[in-house]
């Protein structure tokens, strides 16, 4: 009897033992796949950018990838796409996040949409977050963000023009524009910013 006691007391350690090391290495392969699931996730974000403390910008982003970068401190988000932005009203709301659209037309963009942004943007504290500006493919977010660390920031031109090259190299219309924000700060600040790059050659089909 005491053997047989004695058989049944070591076979219950070793299933409990036995539980112990599959819950740890469960909860290991766990932790890993949801480490490796939030960098492919913010990976497949189309030329996500952490541009300074305050700011990232990106092409269009996912609920899942807003609810990522949620996690890393993003409280507000500058949606730069035109038209009906219902889905990504209600994935920021539903996050929590602050949204704000300034609809920028493609082939006409405007002073008035930059001043709109940066108003926006002036009115956030740096101590509530970071923000989010996009668009679909982040040209329109790099050219405002840009924009916004140079002529409003004061950031040295050549640091925001390098993450700028990095996603596309403006065209003569986005240039001109860029150009006449540059300008339009220069004449209220009595400053002399300018851009250090020309428009990229128009192609020639």
């Amino acid at each position: 009897m005491m053997f047989s006691t004695t058989n049944t007391q070591r076979n219950t350690r070793a299933i409990v033992l036995f539980i112990l090391l599959f819950s740890t290495v469960f909860q290991t392969l766990a932790y890993a796949d949801t480490v490796n699931g939030e960098a492919e996730s913010l990976a497949s974000l189309t030329n996500l950018q952490h541009n300074n403390a305050f700011m990232y910008s990106s092409g269009l982003p996912t609920q899942s990838h807003l609810a990522l970068l949620k996690g890393k401190g993003v409280s507000h988000v500058i949606d730069l796409i035109p038209g009906d932005r219902t889905d990504e009203i209600q994935f920021t709301a539903a996050l929590d996040l602050d949204y704000f659209n300034v609809p920028v037309a493609w082939e006409s963009p405007s002073v008035a949409n930059f001043l709109n942004y940066a108003a926006y943007m002036n009115k956030i504290k740096q101590s509530d977050g970071t923000v989010l500006t996009h668009c679909k493919l982040n040209w329109r977010g790099a050219a405002f963000t840009y924009l916004y660390r140079v002529a409003v920031l004061g950031e040295q031109e050549a640091v925001a023009k390098a993450d700028l090259m990095k996603i596309w190299h403006p065209n003569p219309t986005w240039h001109a524009f860029m150009s006449d924000v540059m300008s339009y700060y220069n004449s209220i600040n009595n400053t002399q910013l300018a851009m250090s790059f020309d428009p990229a050659p128009v192609e020639s089909h």
